[in-house]
């Protein structure tokens, strides 16, 4: 823990992307996934602005924009195999898949959906094989909607017909979806409705599939896998709750929570300053660790460690961003850390870095897609429970 701390404490800000002619909050990011002898060549960011923004990963000089309007992009990722591929879920039912080697603003690959589905969440499995994305809740339905990945670049401008779909498991909209990291056959759903569900997809049926639900009492807005062999699912809630399971006590008499937080601002002491709301989390290999990031409305980032004991706060990074930190991407082979927030700033931070520039951006006072969302959500769960 002491060198995680030392690693925090030494990030400064090496880079700041230049401000847009169009400021938009930035919500997601994803790098490129590089042969094991290169350096991440790109960065994409999925933005209010319903596009998706290519950078340089080093200097972040802006590369590339696609947009799809009227639709919404949301959420971006590279392939795991060709890090000139990205990936983006959009309202129109569909998944696109863009080449950035190329000028042209056409997908080079549409994975079309039902013609109800209005997708907000998707993830590529570690192999590039399999796409899933979920879809929003429209009349009684939701859907995780899968399709086959394979040969995407080597597509002029094709579409694809979905594999199948999950309907019977969720009942509200799909917020999060996340393949395991090292298996590809495992994914786990975060939804609205609170519930947290992994499935086996080589299993013949969903009923079949669905090897476990956690119920986080609350509407999932963040899920990830950690633990080793990452054998352990987490999920942070719109209402910055934290909850923390571990799957591999399933076919034991062992409870599996590991840790339910109702609210983390309240459990977590942040000595001269606040804790806001949660980002997300990542877990450490090298450490065995896992983080949640949080920050303040502010621009203010902390480092939250998590055991089984509670949460505990590891360090915080100022003088960053000017407003809500929405969006990261840490990168634990360099120790470089991505940021993106409300501020319309995409920031890069490496260990003992020295900026030239430190003039920090004021605020964007617009209300973007997401945050529209999560106050829907909350209001309807509250009356749920009513």
């Amino acid at each position: 823990m002491e060198k995680i701390e030392k690693q925090l404490a030494s990030l400064r800000i090496a880079k700041r992307s230049t401000l847009s002619e169009e400021p938009a909050y930035l919500l997601d990011i994803d790098v490129s996934k590089p042969a094991p002898s290169e350096s991440s060549r790109f960065v994409a960011v999925s933005c209010s602005n319903k596009s998706i923004r290519v950078y340089n990963r080093e200097t972040l000089n802006f590369l590339r924009e696609y947009s799809s309007r009227p639709g919404t992009l949301n959420g971006v990722r590279f392939a795991r195999a060709c890090d000139s591929a990205v990936f983006s879920a959009c309202s129109d039912g569909t998944v696109k898949c863009w080449d950035i080697r190329l000028a042209t603003q056409n997908a080079v690959q549409v994975f079309s959906g039902y013609p109800s589905n209005v997708f907000i969440s998707f993830d590529v499995n570690c192999s590039d094989l399999i796409i899933c994305a979920g879809t929003e809740k429209v009349e009684k339905d939701t859907f995780l909607v899968f399709w086959d990945a394979r040969g995407v670049t080597n597509c002029a401008s094709t579409t694809k017909e979905p594999l199948g779909v999950y309907s019977e498991s969720h009942n509200d909209d799909i917020t999060k979806i996340c393949f395991h990291p090292t298996s590809p056959n495992l994914v786990v759903s975060g939804s609205t409705d609170g519930l947290v569900n992994v499935f086996d997809i080589n299993k013949d049926n969903e009923d079949d599939a669905l090897t476990s639900t956690c119920n986080s009492d609350s509407s999932v807005s963040f899920i990830g896998w950690s633990g080793k062999d990452y054998k352990q699912v987490y999920c942070v809630t719109h209402d910055e709750g934290f909850c923390w399971w571990d799957i591999a006590q399933l076919d034991t008499e062992e409870p599996i929570t590991l840790l339910h937080v109702l609210d983390v601002r309240d459990a977590v002491c942040v000595e001269n300053d606040s804790l806001h709301y949660l980002v997300g989390g990542l877990y450490h290999e090298k450490a065995d660790k896992l983080f949640l990031i949080g920050g303040t409305s502010t621009g203010n980032i902390h480092l939250i460690s998590c055991s089984i004991d509670g949460l505990s706060l590891v360090g915080t990074l100022g003088g960053g961003h000017s407003a809500t930190v929405r969006s990261f991407c840490w990168n634990l082979t360099d120790e470089s850390l991505l940021t993106g927030g409300e501020d319309a700033q995409l920031l890069l931070w490496k260990p003992r870095a020295v900026e030239r520039s430190l003039a920090k951006k004021a605020s964007m006072k617009i209300a973007s897609s997401v945050q529209n969302r999560v106050r829907v959500h909350n209001s309807s769960l509250k009356s749920r429970k009513k």
